[in-house]
């Protein structure tokens, strides 16, 4: 099946007109650049749709190398999985057939066991603080190495809020939690955290959540607010419950191999291009948050805020999940993310 996964990549890289092989030397081609004649455009490949941060981040990083290299260093975006899905995207990007990717840090976890990190539920009760956190050099420090060692470089993490619950049924207090048969992603934490909280946590993958809530399989999901009007589903929900319980990241990952094979010039248009593009996707996801509230208000949808009670009642619960998180993820990474930094 990889060997089948790369020929459709590498086919659908050729019929782009993408040259892989020498792309470090493509961009310092100063005849080709002079001349105006784009000879190579290096990929990079997301999974999610175009109507998301993830593809703003995307965009925007592609827009800032082709400006900070005067048109010299040019990318092209390939959202909607059309070089394949998570597991194949990462793949590819270690082998550098791919240099490029932006996806979450999910689906990362099986490559790099420590960044289940990021899936500690209850941390943060506001965006901002998730964000100065992931930012924190000694975090940063941390993680970076856990890419480098596993064949990536990091460059750079923004995320689309915080992901929030959808409903059916009214949510009066902890106890709403209880017997709901909610929608999860295929990760253990996520799940585990589901079942401290009482709900019957149901993995499956989003293409199968509306209709999962439809044919009643499912009662409630979880995602960002993006994703609730991008996918419709207040049309089979009633309720979004701001449970907050995990920010939504995405991060922005290159081939180490790759990455080293460029010329420090255009290494530091890479890294600045990076940094720009995170603060305008992390701007674009405040900005979009709200105007997503309003659009699912507009469709009939009830926002219900947690109080304080309840919120504390969901992170004593968390315990368990936290300590299985940390025997994954080391003690020096979770307290640094708990901001319980030595």
């Amino acid at each position: 099946m990889k060997k089948i996964s790369s020929i459709i990549i590498v086919a659908a890289l050729l019929a782009v007109s993408i040259s892989v092989a020498g792309l470090g030397s493509a961009a310092s081609d100063n005849k080709g650049a002079k001349d105006g004649e784009q000879r190579y455009a290096w990929p990079l490949a997301t999974s999610s749709t175009e109507d998301t941060i993830t593809h703003v981040f995307a965009q925007t990083f592609a827009e800032e190398v082709a400006q900070l290299s005067d048109g010299e260093m040019k990318i092209q975006v390939y959202p909607q999985s059309t070089l394949g899905g998570d597991r194949e995207l990462l793949e590819s990007c270690k082998d550098g057939d791919i240099p490029f990717v932006l996806q979450s840090p999910a689906p990362q976890v099986s490559f790099m066991p420590q960044l289940c990190v990021f899936d500690m539920p209850c941390v943060f009760q506001d965006i901002q603080t998730a964000r100065d956190t992931v930012d924190n050099p000694k975090f940063q420090k941390i993680i970076k190495g856990i890419y480098k060692d596993a064949g990536y470089q990091l460059l750079g993490t923004a995320d689309q809020c915080f992901r929030v619950m959808t409903s059916q049924k009214l949510f009066t207090g902890f106890d709403s939690f209880k017997s709901q048969k909610i929608r999860t992603m295929e990760n253990p934490f996520h799940i585990q955290f589901w079942k401290a909280l009482g709900a019957n946590p149901t993995p499956m993958t989003f293409s199968e959540v509306y209709i999962g809530l439809q044919q009643g399989t499912i009662d409630a999901q979880e995602n960002a607010y993006e994703l609730l009007v991008s996918a419709k589903l207040y049309e089979q929900q009633k309720y979004v419950i701001e449970t907050n319980a995990v920010p939504d990241y995405t991060t922005l990952i290159v081939s180490d191999e790759f990455y080293q094979g460029l010329s420090e010039k255009q290494q530091k248009v890479i890294r600045d291009a990076a940094q720009n593009a995170q603060d305008k996707a992390r701007q674009s996801a405040n900005d979009r948050r709200e105007q997503r509230k309003k659009e699912l208000q507009k469709e009939g949808m009830e926002i219900i805020e947690l109080d304080d009670s309840v919120w504390k009642e969901m992170q004593d619960v968390c315990k368990p999940v936290y300590e299985s998180i940390r025997k994954r993820a080391g003690e020096e990474l979770v307290d640094l993310y708990m901001g319980k930094e030595k």
